[in-house]
């Protein structure tokens, strides 16, 4: 890994900064904020932007890597508690001899094997393989049941094999290009292409197994990585061994659709690595699903560090 650079800069550096919505991402901060005397500050605060400005510095991290966004949402898709000729494609729950950072069945051995089949441990079921493949991708759902009631699913653990872009995967095989791949562009060639479509969601080995959420609201989003709701617009996904999880940080994201907005990193992902990686969340949907998928751009990610710790880590590369 390439050695973090951080630098400090001034919120006047921030493109964008003095016309963002500062109370909308103060709100989503004390939402996640475990900092007694932080929330205590932003509660007393009468300006949104003054609290920032007064208690944060904007810390620039770089590891060499250029900066890429992406974006996620939640899936909301039809679903059945009970397996029919339909719905025959199971959410597994967590099983119970799968141990912290074991390497369990890959997806292959899941899929064809059936070796956790029967067990009790089948949420619901879906029908179609690449709606369940596209739920583990994005670690959470909304389920339409039968009988008009909804169901939300969350992560519960993976099954300790790496995660491998089947994008990347057709890109490689000279199937799409970048600019052509996205996944409805992927779900298309999968169940066009039968056995092989079959195959190739076994490339990505990586399983994730769920829980049922029943302790969040259907108004708010899904569960995050610290176990609070994420906001649509203002939640971002981010790498935790490079950017500390609840802080803000200010994004600049290039593309057909530019965005300059606070945001506060609330949740993590496999495919997430880097000091200037982020993923947005963009709500819950179709809708939010088309927007996602058409993220893919450059630009800068600025983290507000807590003055001291921006002290330390700045003074810490020397």
């Amino acid at each position: 890994m390439a050695e973090l650079r951080y630098t400090k800069l001034r919120f006047e550096d921030l493109k964008g900064w003095a016309d963002d919505n500062h109370r909308a991402a103060l709100d989503v901060f004390c939402n996640t904020c475990d900092d007694k005397v932080l929330l205590d500050l932003a509660a007393t605060a009468p300006v949104a932007r003054g609290f920032f400005e007064d208690h944060f510095c904007p810390v620039l991290i770089e590891d060499g890597a250029p900066a890429m966004f992406t974006g996620y949402y939640e899936p909301e898709l039809d679903a059945s508690r009970t397996n029919t000729p339909t719905f025959c494609y199971p959410i597994y729950a967590v099983p119970d001899d799968l141990e912290p950072d074991m390497r369990y069945y890959n997806r292959r051995q899941i899929d064809e094997d059936g070796p956790i089949a029967g067990r009790g441990l089948e949420i619901a079921w879906l029908a179609d393989p690449v709606d369940l493949f596209f739920l583990q991708v994005q670690g959470s759902g909304r389920l339409r049941l039968p009988d008009g009631g909804m169901m939300r699913v969350g992560f519960g653990a993976k099954n300790g094999h790496p995660y491998t872009s089947i994008g990347k995967t057709l890109i490689a095989r000279g199937v799409f290009d970048a600019s052509s791949v996205s996944p409805d562009a992927i779900r298309a060639w999968v169940h066009d292409n039968g056995d092989a479509g079959r195959a190739l969601l076994w490339e990505n080995e990586s399983y994730v197994f769920f829980r049922e959420v029943s302790e969040v609201p259907a108004d708010q989003g899904p569960i995050g990585a610290m176990n609070k709701s994420v906001t649509s617009g203002r939640s971002v996904a981010v790498d935790p061994d490079m950017t500390p999880l609840g802080l803000p940080v200010w994004i600049e994201k290039h593309g057909a659709l530019p965005m300059d907005r606070l945001m506060i990193a609330q949740d993590i992902g496999s495919a997430i690595k880097g000091a200037q990686r982020a993923d947005i969340f963009f709500g819950t949907g179709a809708d939010a699903g088309k927007r996602a998928g058409q993220i893919k751009d450059g630009g800068r990610m600025v983290v507000l560090m807590p003055k001291t710790l921006a002290d330390h880590r700045v003074k810490g590369q020397r």
